[in-house]
């Protein structure tokens, strides 16, 4: 007995076990960071940086409301084209000047494509759920719906912010900053910490990922399966309207393309920061590297002439092909 206890406590200490389908994403990134340095001298510089945690804030901001979508065993294809959407009842709102044609016409505006998002996002969830209809059909469908709207709204052209003082006005949500921080970037670090609050640390984060686990568990257990499915459509209808509003002071205006192959970049960014695209598992943090590595290999194609930077979204996909073979196989490690 002695000597058993001496051979236990003589035995090393096991080290914890790596989750290396959390940290992927987050040893990709440096690993990115340390080529992109050596592609290009400018690429390390802060101007730069700055640049590209900026334009990647939309598909960064899509993508946290992706994660709760994913993560309830949901998925959304219309996002792109209700960017576009709510884009466009935005600036047509703000062209109309109510509410003073100031902060209060913005104000209004703003609120207007919260409100719009966020219904989006009830229709696609209440269809879904209610209507007992895949969420790929139906997000497949409400994709065209929305995109259709938005080029019947625009008489097949654009819609453009009118008042220039408006735009003047509107112009800092988007090239301002805050304490030295450009606001799109304190805007993204914000939601995605309130993301990761509501998913890991509330009732309704453990529902979530609950459902998207196994969802006769759920429904044994006493979770509304449907309201819960529901809330995480709204939440990504709500991230859609507010990345609109870091969008539109960029150019001021909406067009048919606006948002075009954003659903792409969102889920490519969900998977790539390891979540499940089964459902049951979500990394909000996860997400924010993902939008960072897409916008990183893009700004990295532009600097050099590896590859051609019309080929950008054909190597988005080879990534998201990628991400879920190493996913896979990381599982599959961490199971063993």
């Amino acid at each position: 007995m002695a000597d058993t206890l001496r051979d236990a406590s003589a035995a090393p200490p096991r080290l914890p076990r790596v989750d290396w389908v959390a940290a992927a994403p987050f040893v990709a990134l440096a690993c990115l960071l340390v080529f992109g340095a050596f592609v290009s001298p400018s690429f390390l510089s802060l101007g730069n940086l700055a640049n590209v945690l900026t334009r990647s804030a939309f598909i960064a901001i899509i993508g946290v409301g992706a994660t709760f979508v994913i993560a309830s065993g949901g998925i959304d294809l219309s996002v792109g084209s209700m960017a576009a959407f709510v884009a466009s009842v935005m600036i047509l709102f703000m062209n109309t000047e109510l509410g003073g044609g100031g902060v209060g016409t913005l104000a209004l505006g703003m609120l207007l494509a919260a409100g719009v998002g966020s219904m989006c996002g009830l229709l696609n969830g209440l269809v879904t759920t209610v209507g007992r209809i895949e969420p790929f059909i139906t997000t497949l469908g409400t994709m065209g719906i929305f995109r259709a709207l938005t080029i019947w709204l625009a008489n097949g052209g654009s819609i453009a912010m009118k008042s220039q003082d408006l735009r003047t006005l509107y112009r800092p949500v988007y090239f301002g900053s805050v304490g030295g921080v450009p606001l799109p970037i304190a805007l993204i670090l914000a939601i995605t910490a309130v993301g990761a609050f509501v998913l890991y640390k509330t009732a309704f984060g453990r529902h979530l990922l609950a459902v998207g686990s196994s969802e006769d568990v759920a429904r044994y257990s006493g979770i509304p399966i449907n309201r819960v499915r529901t809330v995480a459509y709204v939440v990504q209808g709500l991230c859609v309207a507010v990345a609109v509003m870091v969008y539109v002071p960029r150019l001021g205006a909406a067009t048919a393309t606006t948002g075009l192959l954003w659903e792409l970049q969102a889920i490519t960014a969900v998977v790539v920061g390891g979540t499940a695209l089964r459902g049951g598992v979500g990394r909000v943090w996860g997400t924010l590297c993902g939008a960072l590595l897409l916008e990183i290999v893009g700004n990295i194609m532009v600097l050099s002439s590896f590859v051609s930077e019309y080929l950008i979204g054909a190597v988005q996909g080879t990534i998201i092909i990628v991400a879920m073979l190493v996913q896979r196989s990381l599982s599959n490690r961490n199971r063993a």
